[in-house]
C-alpha cells in the first residue's frame, strides 16, 4: 500500500459520510468513528476508538444477538435493529435513538462482520435523514458527472462511477490515494496549489483546468470546479470536486483555432498568424535591437501552369514549394502564404542587413530541383522584394506593402531576382496603381489606339506586313510609354481585355488593307501576345470569332509572342502552335538569340518567322562577333525555311549588312515608326526608298 492510502484512515472516510456513523466489530468494540457520531455522544473521535459501544446504551435489543454467531445470520439478512443511545459527557438529558445496521463485508475493518452504528433518529428525523441520503446519492452516486470528495492532503475519499469511467480506473484503485499518480506530468502541483489556496482563505471556490493519464495512455484535458465542506466553525473537513472532460471540446477548438490561423492548403501560417508574429517581432526588437525582414516571395508565371495543367497540378506544386521552403526556414523565423502563389517571410534577429538577402537566396535555392508530378516536369522560379526594419520604423501594414514594391522591382528585373526596398520605389507603385486605375477606363474613354510599323521585303522593298503595337494617350500625362502600362496590366486580369481590344482593331484594319494597280499580295498583321495571353485557354475561340467577324483570311494574322514565353513551357506550346497551324494562323518568334535559343525546339515549333532581336542587329561592342552570330541566326532560319526577320534596323550600314547575308525582312526606324491606321494604308502604295 503506498503512503497516500496508509494515510487515509477509516475516521477521514466517515466524515465524508452526511450522517453520524461508527464501526462497530462482532465484539461491541468501536473500530473507528466520524466527528459526527464524536459530537452525538460527547466524546472526541480519538476517546472513541476501541471504547465499548455498550458505554453508550442505555437499553437495548439483546446485545447476543448481534454478536457471535447471531451477527453472521443478522448480515446475512441484511436487517436493522433500534438501539436506545444516551450522550455521557453532553448536559442535553435527552435520548437519542439510533439505527445499527450490520454488514457482511467492510474493507476497511479487519473484521469482515461488524457493525455500522448510525444516524440519531427520531421518526420524523429517520424520514427526513432517508430522503438526505437519496438525495446524496443521486447527487453524487448517480450524477453524470465526474465527482470527487477528498481530505485536506488531496486523498480521496469518495469518488462515483463518472470519475472512474473517466480516469479507467476503480474505486479500489482510487479511493485513499491522491490524484498525482495519474495526472499529466506537465499539470503535477496544479490540484495542489489550489488546495493551498483555499486553505489559505485566498479562494473559497475555484475551477481550473488539468490533464489526466487515462490507464489506455489517452490524454483527458479536465475542467474542475472545487468548493470546501465546512463545519459550524468554518473549519474545512473535506473538499467536493466536480470535473468535466473537456478533451473533445478542447481538441476542436484547437482544430478550429488552427484552421483560422493557418492556410488550408499548404498549412502554412495565415495572414492573421503572420500579422501577429510580425507584432510581437517588432516589439522585442523595440526592446532588443538588431534588425527584422519581411521578404515577399512571387512565383514567376504561376498562373501559366494552372493553366497547363490545372489547378490540381498547381495545388501540388503550392505544397511541395511550401515543403522546400519550410526545410530552409530557420526556427527563429515564420512562413506564411500570402494568398495564391505569393509567400511571406518574417526573418528575426538579423545582425546585419545583408543576412536579409541571405535568407533569400536560400529560398530562392530550394527551387533549383525541378518539380515533378506524375509525369509533368515543372521548372519554377520566383522573385522577392525585401524590406528590412528595426524597432523605429515603419508599422505591419507599410511593411508589407514595401516588400510588395520591392517584389514588383524584382519581377521587372527578370525571374529569380531579388530586390531590397528604397523609398522610392514607394513612391512609384503609388503612381503606378493610380495609372493602373486609369488604364480601366482607357479603353471606354477612347484613349488607347493601335498603331502599325511596316515590315519591309529587303529585296523588293515592299510593305509585306505590318506589326501592331498599342499606344495611350493619356488626356493628362501625354504619351505613355507601352513597356510602362502593358506590364501594368499584365500584373491583372486587364491583360485579356486590352489584348482583346488589339486583335479587334488589328484584324479590323488588316480588312481593310488593300493595293492598287497590279501589286500582289495583301500584308498581313502581327499582334504581340504577353505570356498569360498566349496561354489562355480562350485565346483560340477568341481569334476564331474575330475572323469570321471581320471576314479575314487566317493567313493574314500572325501571332507574336517572345522566345522565353514560347520556351518556359514547351509542352504546351506546341500544342497551341499545332492548333493554330491548322487554322493557318502564323506565329512569329520575337526576341530570337536573348533567351533560351534551343535548335531543337526551334525545329520542332516550326514559327513562319523568326524575328532577330536589335542587339544583334544594332550591337554596342564587338561587332565581329555579333556579326558571326546574326549570320548564325539568318542562315539557321534560311535553312529550316522560315522568314527572317531583322527589328530595329535604323541606318543604311545595318541594312547593308542584313543584305549581304541574306535576311529576307527588315523593320525599324530606317523605314517608318509606328503610325495610325489610315497612314499604314497609305504606305501599301509607295516605293519604301531610304
Amino acid at each position: 500500500m503506498t503512503d497516500a492510502a496508509e494515510g487515509t484512515s477509516p475516521s477521514n472516510l466517515l466524515d465524508a459520510l452526511p450522517g453520524a456513523v461508527a464501526l462497530v466489530d462482532s465484539a461491541g468494540v468501536i473500530g473507528a468513528a466520524n466527528r459526527r457520531f464524536a459530537e452525538q455522544v460527547g466524546y472526541s473521535v480519538s476517546e472513541l476508538t476501541e471504547l465499548p459501544v455498550a458505554t453508550f446504551v442505555t437499553s437495548m435489543v439483546d446485545l447476543a444477538k448481534v454478536a457471535g454467531k447471531a451477527l453472521t445470520a443478522v448480515a446475512r439478512d441484511g436487517r436493522e435493529i433500534t438501539l436506545n443511545v444516551a450522550p455521557r459527557r453532553r448536559a442535553l438529558g435527552t435520548t437519542s435513538w439510533w439505527i445499527v445496521q450490520v454488514h457482511a463485508d467492510a474493507p476497511e475493518v479487519a473484521d469482515p462482520l461488524h457493525l455500522t452504528l448510525g444516524h440519531a433518529v427520531d421518526a420524523e428525523t429517520e424520514a427526513a435523514l432517508a430522503l438526505s441520503e437519496q438525495r446524496f446519492r443521486l447527487a453524487f452516486e448517480g450524477n453524470m458527472a465526474p465527482m470527487v470528495f477528498s481530505d485536506q492532503n488531496g486523498l480521496f475519499l469518495a469518488v462515483n462511477d463518472e470519475y472512474c469511467k473517466m480516469t479507467g480506473r476503480s474505486n479500489a484503485e482510487l479511493v485513499g490515494r491522491d490524484s498525482k499518480h495519474f495526472t499529466y506530468p506537465e499539470d503535477i502541483g496544479v490540484t495542489e496549489d489550489v488546495y493551498r489556496r483555499i486553505e489559505s482563505g485566498e479562494i473559497d471556490d475555484v475551477r481550473y483546468g488539468k490533464r489526466f493519464v487515462h490507464t489506455n495512455g489517452r490524454i483527458v484535458s479536465a475542467e474542475v470546479s472545487m468548493r470546501p465542506a465546512r463545519d459550524e466553525e468554518g473549519k474545512i473537513l473535506y473538499f467536493i470536486s466536480s470535473v468535466r472532460d473537456v478533451t473533445e471540446e478542447r481538441t476542436l477548438a484547437a482544430q478550429l483555432s488552427h484552421q483560422a490561423l493557418h492556410d488550408p492548403l499548404t498549412g502554412l501560417a495565415n495572414r492573421a498568424l503572420f500579422d501577429d508574429r510580425l507584432e510581437q517581432a517588432h516589439a522585442r526588437i523595440t526592446r532588443q535591437g538588431g534588425f527584422g525582414a519581411v521578404l515577399l516571395l512571387d512565383l514567376d508565371d504561376f498562373k501559366g501552369v494552372n493553366d497547363a495543367y490545372g489547378h490540381l497540378v498547381g495545388d501540388q506544386l503550392l505544397v511541395t514549394l511550401a515543403g522546400r521552403f519550410e526545410s530552409v526556414t530557420r526556427s527563429t523565423d515564420t512562413l506564411c502564404r500570402f494568398g495564391g502563389d505569393e509567400f511571406l517571410y518574417l526573418a528575426e534577429g538579423l545582425a546585419t542587413k545583408t543576412e536579409a538577402e541571405q535568407v533569400a537566396r536560400r529560398l530562392l535555392d530550394a527551387l533549383h530541383e525541378p518539380f515533378d508530378f506524375d509525369g509533368i516536369r515543372l521548372e519554377q522560379r520566383a522573385s522577392v522584394g525585401i524590406v528590412i526594419w528595426d524597432g523605429t520604423n515603419m508599422n505591419n501594414v507599410d511593411l508589407v506593402q514595401n516588400a510588395d514594391a520591392a517584389m514588383y522591382e524584382a519581377k521587372r528585373k527578370g525571374h529569380g531576382h531579388v530586390v531590397v526596398f528604397t523609398p522610392d520605389m514607394r513612391k512609384e507603385a503609388v503612381s503606378r496603381f493610380a495609372l493602373a486605375q486609369e488604364l480601366r477606363q482607357a479603353i471606354s474613354n477612347g484613349e488607347l489606339r493601335m498603331h502599325y510599323q511596316p515590315i519591309i521585303d529587303l529585296e523588293t522593298t515592299d510593305v509585306v506586313g505590318f506589326e501592331a503595337l498599342m499606344r495611350w494617350n493619356h488626356p493628362e500625362r501625354g504619351w505613355i510609354p507601352p513597356d510602362v502600362f502593358i506590364e501594368l496590366a499584365e500584373q491583372s486580369e486587364l491583360i485579356f481585355d486590352i489584348g482583346a481590344f488589339a486583335l479587334h482593331e488589328s484584324v479590323a484594319a488588316a480588312t481593310s488593307w488593300t493595293r492598287e494597280g497590279t501589286r500582289a499580295g495583301s500584308p498581313y498583321v502581327t499582334v504581340n501576345l504577353s505570356a498569360r495571353q498566349f496561354h489562355d485557354p480562350g485565346l483560340v475561340p477568341m481569334i476564331t470569332r474575330e475572323l469570321d467577324l471581320c471576314g479575314l483570311e487566317p493567313e493574314r494574322l500572325v501571332l507574336e509572342v517572345t522566345e522565353i514565353v514560347a520556351l518556359v513551357d514547351i509542352s504546351q506550346t506546341m500544342r497551341i502552335m499545332e492548333e493554330l497551324h491548322r487554322l493557318r494562323i502564323g506565329v512569329a518568334l520575337d526576341d530570337f538569340g536573348t533567351g533560351y535559343s534551343s535548335l531543337s525546339y526551334l525545329a520542332a515549333l516550326k514559327p513562319k518567322i523568326v524575328k532577330i532581336d536589335q542587339s544583334f542587329v544594332r550591337p554596342q561592342r564587338d561587332l565581329e562577333r555579333s556579326d558571326t552570330l546574326l549570320e548564325a541566326i539568318i542562315t539557321l532560319g534560311n535553312k529550316l525555311e522560315m522568314t527572317v526577320l531583322a527589328a530595329g534596323v535604323e541606318t543604311e550600314a545595318q541594312l547593308d549588312r542584313l543584305h549581304n547575308l541574306d535576311c529576307e525582312l527588315g523593320q525599324g526606324f530606317l523605314w517608318s515608326p509606328a503610325v495610325p491606321v489610315d497612314e499604314a494604308t497609305t504606305m501599301l502604295n509607295q516605293v519604301m526608298i531610304v
